[in-house]
């Protein structure tokens, strides 16, 4: 390993944070041009869910893209590179995060299924995350929009280089913030399809009354980076995985950037427990085995958590 300190700067962030930039800018300039039409489409990952299984050769040539850009700052500081589709070819990747004190994180095209489908749920994800799990950088940028987000750890975050922050902080007592608003809901089709999705949906919209909405607004369709990034844009807002015993449905790249973009702006990231995500898991990619939880404010956050501790029923 080289002699460079364990922690970077904050000029060494910013500047890596402007190479990420550029990556995620040309990954996503080559998404707008693609004709969707002629997509050339695989699948992998087999049992998982169809969101999790396709893959396209856009996602292929935007990874080449992006780990062009990122290659030289790979070298000089000697950072290890773990992206979704190589992982999926190259094991060695998933070894190498673990000898360095730093490793780009990347989803060249978070939201695979909308992109194959026409629809605009999908974005370009890479982040800097420290070995013990943290991630330091991130950046998404979503080509439909021409929209970036990013942050550096300690710098706050931003959108198209101005200043983000976290929709108002909410209470239960302040009830005038939240009347002319629905409480809502991101999610997976997999939340949607869970056996107990009713129980869940009586309690949200229970929620929502208690809070002073008018009701609880359901979205679909969009990758996880997108959904992550709407509730930074959204008051009364959040984004929930449930917890599952099997793997697949959220790996490390899916909430790396979207982790420190959310915490930099002071909005809500944790698992299902209250916990900081781990964005260097040794025994999997996966974070399923937790859950996952973003909302709008650190108010809205501890209440979704509180009905998350009630267990479901059988």
């Amino acid at each position: 390993m080289s002699d460079h300190t364990a922690l970077f700067s904050f000029e060494q962030l910013s500047e890596l944070c402007t190479v990420a930039v550029c990556a995620a800018k040309k990954a996503g300039a080559y998404c707008a041009r693609v004709d969707r039409s002629t997509l050339t489409v695989d699948y992998k990952n087999p049992g998982a869910s169809l969101a999790a299984q396709v893959v396209s050769d856009v996602d292929r040539r935007c990874e080449q893209i992006i780990n062009d850009s990122l290659l030289k700052s790979c070298r000089q500081l000697d950072i290890a590179l773990l992206s979704e589709e190589a992982c999926e070819r190259h094991n060695e990747q998933l070894a190498h995060r673990f000898n360095r004190e730093f490793f780009w994180c990347i989803d060249p095209l978070d939201g695979s299924l909308p992109f194959i489908q026409g629809h605009a749920g999908f974005a370009v994800s890479i982040a800097l995350v420290r070995r013990t799990g943290e991630a330091v950088l991130g950046v998404v940028y979503d080509p439909v929009s021409d929209t970036v987000f990013s942050a550096i750890d300690g710098g706050g975050a931003s959108k198209n280089r101005r200043p983000l922050s976290a929709p108002l902080e909410l209470t239960l007592q302040n009830k005038a913030l939240t009347n002319d608003s629905a409480l809502t809901l991101y999610a997976d089709r997999s939340f949607r399809d869970d056996k107990h999705y009713h129980h869940w949906q009586r309690q949200l919209t229970s929620l929502a009354k208690e809070l002073g909405c008018t009701g609880l607004n359901e979205v679909y369709g969009n990758g996880a980076v997108k959904n992550a990034c709407a509730t930074l844009e959204h008051s009364l807002s959040f984004y929930i995985k449930f917890p599952k015993a099997n793997p697949g449905g959220g790996s490390l790249w899916d909430f790396a950037a979207s982790a420190c973009i959310a915490r930099e702006a002071g909005a809500w990231v944790s698992d299902i427990h209250g916990q900081t995500l781990d964005l260097n898991r040794r025994e999997s990619t996966y974070l399923n085995h937790r859950g996952i939880l973003y909302a709008s404010s650190h108010a809205l956050g501890k209440q979704l958590l509180k009905l998350c501790r009630e267990r479901s029923p059988n």
